[in-house]
């Protein structure tokens, strides 16, 4: 008698054990069966998270094929010799390059007036043997000899600042832990800025340090001691000036010194003021300043050079209702201003001798421009713009400010794209209060809308952010696209993309906007024909897998599949713990809980929270372990919740990145693996794989 063939019993859903603690916030009780997952010395906290991983690879484990196939042909478009455009810095021209088979770039420069072109860092050598690597802005000293970088080995986002000889090519001996990754050089080429990091990796304090010296025996020179505030350094196009620039949520301050008098004292601009933002460039004589000063959507205003307070500020681009000005460079002979106009962004170049202004325009429907990161030098007439769409790869663009000419220098090359095969389009979606939400569209030429169409609908809405419509390069949707599905890109409340009173109108006691409006985006392609009613797919990370969540528990029944990449869903705990990095600086974000007003909002509101019994859409999680931003406690404990309670068999998968941050993991393919898990569980719970 044959003996009966053994079954595979499939792997159960791990079970995070309870341990209920209880809160009591203005005579309101809460209890939280898994706070006590945020202890990451609990016995029971990796045994679970680790379960968490084991049940992940098993459920995709019969997606493997699909998984490869969807990693070779994202792999496939990517040219992988490939340069960035040169970029004019003094005597030097600089670049980064990219290697077949390799993860990193490898930055070199070449003189102007010719010679050989030479290496001045090598992201894989400095990646080698690491299974996370994040190399910082690299500051060149003015003797263009001395490099400063830095580099985060874990996602911790904690970064220690190395120094290199470019004229022997070695690393030399100094250096200094716990910055915030950046600094900035007076011009003795000697002595530099750089910024600390407290216990809760706030960036508070800013050292002066003399190369060659212990850097114990750093002096001090600025310390914020509001936790609401962070600090930063940077350096105006001139060069002439270094500031240090100290903000909260809707409040800065800038302290500026000569950078020819690096032993000198910084001095207060002009004191900060609740709900007063300003930011801060030198040019010849004059002070310009980007600021919220009686100006919702900011204005651009100068003031001469000895009287910076804000007595003395006159303005030279008013506040403008329907023009949002975000930023501005300045430049020897020209002022450019970014601006953001019916969703859209722009930019405004004024000329200083002939003061007069001209826009430089676009005619995409949806598009996303910006000043590139190649403008380094000051005396110039050419501007470097980096430009992009939804279907056109990124293209660097060389605008003449004079002539008004522009040339296109590179558009990426991705195999096998072709812009024709594609149609991108702006709609208007009317939200719950009838205001109109900018709604982008992406498919491929011939779609028939009929309402049979798989979505893919993506969003984030906070912050003040702007998402760009720009062309998906980490996140490669046209793998989905030429699958037949639609690319929708929301813009809720809670951004900028329609001016200050967007983000306004998406925070505090209004967040439930962002919420409902990206409700309203979903209704829309499934109400339209655009998208089957159970084939649309959702995707959000950080504050977006906030709008995941919240959407999950407001309307279940409208996605079938939610991507959620680092979800911050634990909203009460979070903001009520003042030793995480953020929350204190995000009180003028969400609100202070104990202010009760605030509590009973963001609990009505709160993922983690609102977790209720009832059938929710299929789930895929991801968290990194040493995020410092959303700490892996959170997706933990919303999963945890979401399996003891959720009614249906849908599938909910949870993984834990154990050598990461906030950003995933770090090399330029590696992504790639997560973001085809990612596709391959949305095909697969769509009946397409």
């Amino acid at each position: 008698m044959k003996s009966a063939k053994k079954v595979k019993t499939p792997l159960a859903a791990p079970v995070a054990p309870k341990y209920p603690k209880t809160f009591k916030n203005h005579n309101d009780v809460r209890v939280d069966d898994y706070f006590w997952l945020r202890d990451r010395k609990h016995p029971e906290t990796m045994k679970y998270l680790n379960a968490e991983n084991k049940y992940f690879e098993n459920h995709m484990k019969p997606l493997q094929t699909l998984k490869n196939k969807l990693f070779k042909e994202m792999k496939s478009r990517i040219k992988e010799n490939d340069s960035t455009v040169p970029a004019p810095d003094g005597n030097y021209l600089y670049s980064s390059k990219f290697k077949k088979g390799k993860q990193y770039a490898i930055h070199v420069r070449k003189p102007k007036k010719g010679g050989s072109e030479k290496v001045i860092l090598d992201g894989n050598v400095l990646a080698k043997g690491k299974e996370y690597f994040q190399l910082s802005s690299m500051n060149l000293a003015y003797d263009e000899n001395l490099l400063a970088y830095g580099v985060d080995f874990d996602g911790s986002e904690r970064y220690a600042l190395h120094f290199k000889n470019l004229k022997t090519g070695k690393t030399l001996p100094e250096v200094i832990k716990n910055t915030n990754g950046s600094c900035e050089w007076a011009k003795d080429s000697q002595t530099f800025f750089y910024v600390v990091l407290d216990a809760n990796l706030r960036p508070f304090q800013v050292y002066r340090h003399t190369m060659g010296d212990n850097p114990k025996k750093d002096t001090l020179v600025f310390e914020e001691k509001d936790p609401q505030h962070f600090v930063g350094l940077y350096q105006s196009q001139s060069k002439d000036y270094i500031y240090i620039h100290t903000a909260g949520k809707v409040t800065s301050e800038i302290w500026y010194l000569r950078a020819d008098d690096p032993n000198g004292k910084f001095k207060c601009f002009e004191a900060r003021k609740e709900n007063i933002e300003y930011n801060v460039m030198d040019r010849e004589g004059h002070f310009w300043i980007h600021t919220n000063y009686k100006a919702t959507n900011f204005q651009i205003m100068k003031t001469p050079l000895e009287k910076t307070g804000r007595k003395h500020w006159k303005t030279v681009f008013k506040n403008s209702d329907k023009v949002l000005r975000e930023g501005f460079s300045v430049f020897a002979d020209y002022l450019v201003i970014s601006e953001r106009e019916a969703g859209l962004p722009q930019i405004r170049i004024y000329d200083f001798e002939k003061k007069k202004d001209h826009l430089i325009s676009f005619s995409d429907d949806a598009y996303d421009v910006e000043v590139g990161g190649g403008n380094r030098e000051y005396h110039t007439d050419l501007l470097r713009i980096a430009y992009s769409s939804p279907i056109t790869p990124d293209s660097v663009i060389e605008y003449n400010m004079k002539t008004r000419k522009s040339k296109v220098l590179k558009t990426k090359e991705v195999k096998g794209h072709k812009k024709s095969n594609y149609v991108c389009e702006r709609v208007w979606v009317k939200s719950h209060d009838g205001v109109k939400v900018p709604l982008t569209l992406v498919y491929k030429k011939g779609f028939k809308k009929n309402g049979k169409a798989p979505g893919y609908l993506y969003g984030y809405g906070s912050y003040g952010m702007s998402i760009p419509d720009a062309f998906p390069v980490r996140r490669d949707v046209f793998r989905l696209i030429d699958r037949g599905f639609v690319y929708a890109l929301a813009h809720p409340r809670g951004g900028s993309e329609m001016g200050r009173s967007w983000y306004e109108d998406g925070k505090f006691l209004k967040k439930k906007n962002t919420f409902k409006d990206f409700i309203a985006c979903g209704d829309y392609l499934v109400s339209n024909n655009w998208v089957a009613k159970d084939k649309l797919a959702a995707c959000g990370g950080s504050a977006g897998g906030m709008l995941m969540g919240a959407c999950m528990n407001m309307r279940p029944d409208l996605f079938t599949a939610v991507a959620a990449h680092v979800p911050f869903v634990d909203v009460i705990n979070t903001m009520f713990d003042k030793d995480l990095p953020l929350t204190q600086i995000e009180y003028k974000e969400w609100g202070n809980p104990a202010d009760k007003k605030y509590y009973k909002y963001m609990k009505s509101y709160s993922p983690y929270d609102n977790v209720e019994k009832k059938a929710y859409p299929n789930l895929f999680v991801t968290c990194g372990l040493n995020d410092p931003r959303v700490t892996y406690w959170e997706p933990a404990k919303w999963v945890a919740k979401l399996r003891e309670l959720k009614t249906n068999d849908n599938a909910l998968v949870f993984k834990t990145n154990m050598g990461a941050g906030h950003f995933g993991v770090s090399g330029r393919f590696d992504h790639l693996w997560e973001q085809a898990e990612e596709f391959a569980f949305i095909l697969k719970t769509f009946g397409l794989a």
